[in-house]
């Protein structure tokens, strides 16, 4: 049910974000979703990705901070307010959100990727909202 995302630190200046794309597509690990968030001094990418593992070990290999981390993806039907319901849902059983990041999946639903504070108990509520979840070869079928 979780997704393991690959978390890369890198400095910020010019040319670093080029360097991990360069070194993912060198060892062939295609990137599905990706966000940016950056400080005054660095930047987080966090990416969804067709073999994270092989993706963490090549951009260690090449000296940058990288790890994986599990994470939620879920599917999420095209209405207004339904990520309003999902997430009061979660909210209300004391449960935090972290982050969260869309995935573009090119079907008729929206999906979403989040980190939560507890994941196991984030599942529970949401599998009683009837929401679905990727899998690992629902992420290999997007690409």
């Amino acid at each position: 049910m979780f997704i393991k995302q690959l978390s890369v630190f890198i400095e910020n200046r010019e040319g670093r974000l080029d360097d991990v794309l360069a070194v993912l597509k060198k060892n062939d690990v295609n990137i599905v979703s990706l966000s940016l968030a950056d400080t005054s001094d660095y930047g987080l990418l966090r990416l969804i990705v067709s073999d994270p593992k092989k993706g963490r070990d090549a951009l260690k290999e090449e000296g940058f901070s990288a790890m994986l981390t599990d994470v939620l993806v879920i599917k999420l039907e095209h209405r207004t307010g339904r990520l309003q319901e999902l997430l009061a849902k979660i909210c209300n059983s004391s449960i935090n959100i972290e982050y969260m990041y869309a995935l573009s999946t090119g079907k008729d639903d929206a999906s979403i990727v989040f980190k939560t504070s507890d994941l196991e108990k984030a599942v529970e509520v949401l599998i009683k909202e009837n929401v679905g979840f990727f899998t690992d070869d629902d992420i290999k079928e997007i690409m």
